[in-house]
């Protein structure tokens, strides 16, 4: 029998509901100590550490040990890409419910993935990109490629592309939005446009929270940002 990736193994670390909730929990980059893991996991610190190496060994955090404390964060981008596809196909399978406070609320209007900006926003300024011709898309949107035409827009917006296409990273990635349902940007590219927004501070991130929150001048600016008129 021939031997393939062993994913039993990827899946099976994901699969408690305790390593899942520490780990979607440090999809917004952040690094976390061991008890406040074990905070979000509802679970001992004993336990915590427990799942914690487990985890680190199956490259799925790393961890920097700082003082008294280590902090763990997710390996790379690439964990956060298959975490929001786990969340997105849960979320498919589950009967419509109902639309609840306003935290949620917020997550959906515009939130990070990792490096780069996510929900509703997110997903208006990938439809923005395209309509301007800054990107290019398959039929289905599962492809984005910058257009020559992009990279000139996006150095004016004061982005780099040069360094971005030399890193390993994908320089252009679609992520499928688990609120909308539709593809917000990834990559290289899209955790650059997010510094942009951030460094311009017309958006930041709420303390202790995957939700972003765009100033009312920072919302013109980057409306006029992706409009396409």
């Amino acid at each position: 029998m021939n031997k393939g990736p062993d994913i039993t193994r990827i899946t099976s670390l994901i699969a408690d509901p305790a390593r899942a909730m520490m780990l979607t929990s440090l999809m917004d980059g952040r690094a976390l100590s061991a008890g406040e893991l074990a905070q979000v996991g509802g679970i001992t610190p004993q336990t915590a550490s427990t799942h914690l190496a487990k985890l680190v060994e199956g490259n799925l955090l790393t961890a920097t040990k700082q003082g008294r404390h280590r902090y763990f964060k997710l390996a790379g981008p690439t964990i956060a890409d298959l975490l929001e596809k786990l969340i997105t196909i849960s979320a498919a399978h589950l009967a419509p419910m109902p639309r609840t406070g306003p935290r949620d609320e917020a997550l959906r209007k515009a939130r990070i993935c990792y490096d780069h900006l996510a929900g509703e926003m997110g997903v208006a300024m990938f439809d923005g990109l395209v309509a301007q011709q800054i990107l290019s898309v398959d039929v289905q949107c599962e492809n984005a490629h910058l257009t020559a035409h992009g990279e000139i827009v996006l150095s004016k917006f004061g982005i780099d592309v040069e360094p971005l296409k030399k890193a390993p990273r994908p320089l252009c990635r679609t992520c499928l939005d688990w609120s909308v349902r539709r593809p917000h940007l990834a990559g290289g590219l899209g955790a650059s446009i997010w510094q942009c927004i951030a460094d311009r501070n017309w958006a930041k991130r709420v303390e202790d929270s995957r939700v972003v929150r765009f100033t009312p001048e920072g919302h013109r600016q980057f409306q006029r940002f992706i409009r396409s008129d």
